[in-house]
């Protein structure tokens, strides 16, 4: 049995709560007694989020804040710690893009720099403001999503690649420095979830319509990958990987590198002809 000592009750700060993860893990936190503030670069959508928390008994507040810029980072844990009236205990580092569809090289740098603003630097931001924080309080958790493609790397997914892998990377030693403080990290690592992340992303329009097509069919609801990942942290665990597919990719890579590598070419390479 575990206590639930971090998420039941906590006093939270979500990026990109307004879809998605995020909004799925708002609504838990609230489920479980917590207060919530939901950020996310749009206001409307963030809250929404936060009404509908509200209307079932809960309380949120909403923000906007865009994570790829420090200052504003800064002025989110200002306004949270004012409305909670306290430091958060809990953030949950989520909000992020998709970005993919053309070989490294082909990639715009445009591309390259909005996809590592958001999930790489918005995660940095998080950190960096929010960790020091958390070891002055001696207890609480980081949550921050990672995906299987930090560690999977797909062809045709460069950009999110890289800074899905730094966001694992930054974990892992988040992780080891707060060792003994009280302070949890874990780092999520799902397959194909439920949102609009593919949809709203920068990839072309045929690969982005397929990458909806598996999210339909192979995806898992966002509501179970937050419940899964609070649950974890609260026994203390550093990875999530929610899915078998997630599990199974992580597991083939270390035992067969090479073997993996060539495969994932070859099934890229099968995916573009066929589509």
């Amino acid at each position: 049995m575990f206590s639930n000592k971090y998420s039941r009750k906590a006093c939270a700060v979500v990026t990109g709560a307004g879809s998605g993860i995020g909004e799925a893990f708002a609504h838990e936190l609230a489920r479980r007694g917590g207060r919530v503030v939901c950020s996310d670069i749009n206001p409307i959508t963030a809250e929404a989020t936060a009404q509908a928390i509200r209307a079932n008994g809960g309380e949120a507040v909403a923000y906007a804040c865009d994570v790829s810029k420090l200052e504003q980072v800064e002025r989110l844990a200002e306004q949270a710690e004012a409305w909670l009236g306290c430091p958060a205990d809990l953030i949950i580092n989520n909000a992020g893009v998709g970005a993919g569809g053309a070989n490294i090289g082909e990639t715009s740098m445009e591309d390259w720099h909005w996809t590592m603003g958001v999930n790489m630097w918005g995660v940095i931001h998080g950190c960096h403001v929010f960790a020091p924080k958390l070891r002055a309080l001696g207890r609480g958790g980081i949550i921050n999503v990672c995906s299987t493609a930090s560690f999977a790397a797909a062809p045709l997914m460069g950009p999110y690649n890289v800074s899905k892998a730094a966001v694992l990377a930054l974990s892992e030693t988040l992780a080891a420095e707060m060792s003994g403080t009280g302070v949890a990290v874990t780092a999520l690592c799902p397959t194909f979830v439920k949102t609009n992340i593919a949809r709203d992303g920068r990839i072309p329009e045929g690969t982005s319509e397929f990458a909806e097509k598996l999210m339909r069919w192979t995806g898992i609801p966002a509501e179970r990958v937050a419940k899964t990942t609070l649950d974890a942290m609260d026994r203390g665990q550093l990875y999530v990987l929610p899915q078998f597919d997630a599990r199974t990719i992580w597991r083939t890579k270390r035992l067969l590198p090479t073997v993996y590598t060539r495969g994932a070419g070859l099934l890229s390479r099968l995916a573009a002809a066929k589509f």
